[in-house]
């Protein structure tokens, strides 16, 4: 992705968190320079990836297959004895129909959150033992109802409904067509990227980038070490 591309998608997506309300943490609005002079008193932020995150999953097609994230508190599974809390936080934004392709995770669970904007749409199947889709119906919780639903059933969440996604439960979701865009939180198991997202086809998590201009923001895989 071109860098201007990622600040225009940043900052369209700053003016819809203002318009909704949700305001971040000072460290998002951090420049370049400020992250130059910061030293090991942030290191949480730095080694559990808080912060910016806009993904094409290396496919190129941004408004097609995409998403928004900004992760706003997060644990570290490596790391147990210096950061404590077994906990996450995210919040994601989801175009109407852009799509946050087909995954599980092997060690997290998540509820996934409509905020508010549009709807979003979350479809599901279990996995079976070679982690390919199962024909089975599906167990899952839409705020605390269990619902049992046929494999690759669709759940629509509207703003305040939530549904509880377990290990090895492929999901892919996007925001319904004719609704506007989607404010998702996520609250969850610690997050890790690098090794807990099993995707049903392989396909890159963090964008390549072409620096054609000055980062508005950093991206949360982009912070520089600590000044010493």
């Amino acid at each position: 992705m071109k860098r201007s591309e990622l600040n225009a998608i940043m900052q369209e997506n700053i003016d819809f968190l203002k318009a909704m309300n949700f305001n971040l943490p000072k460290f998002a609005y951090w420049t370049p320079d400020e992250w130059k002079t910061k030293g090991h008193e942030v290191d949480e932020i730095r080694d559990n990836m808080l912060g910016w995150d806009i993904t094409d999953y290396g496919l190129g097609r941004y408004d097609e297959i995409g998403l928004f994230l900004f992760t706003i508190r997060n644990g570290n599974q490596h790391m147990k004895d210096k950061y404590k809390k077994p906990y996450a936080e995210k919040l994601l934004i989801s175009n109407e129909n852009q799509l946050c392709p087909n995954h599980f995770h092997w060690s997290k669970m998540e509820d996934i959150i409509c905020r508010g904007g549009g709807n979003l749409l979350v479809q599901v199947w279990n996995s079976d033992k070679n982690e390919d889709l199962a024909d089975t119906d599906v167990h899952v919780k839409i705020d605390g109802e269990l619902r049992v639903l046929p494999a690759g059933s669709i759940v629509r969440l509207t703003p305040g409904e939530s549904i509880t996604l377990t290990p090895g439960l492929y999901h892919k979701f996007w925001g319904e067509e004719g609704y506007g865009k989607v404010l998702i939180g996520e609250v969850s198991m610690c997050n890790d990227d690098n090794t807990d997202n099993r995707f049903y086809e392989p396909i890159g998590r963090f964008p390549s980038i072409e620096n054609d201009c000055a980062p508005l923001y950093l991206l949360c895989n982009e912070y520089p070490e600590a000044k010493e």
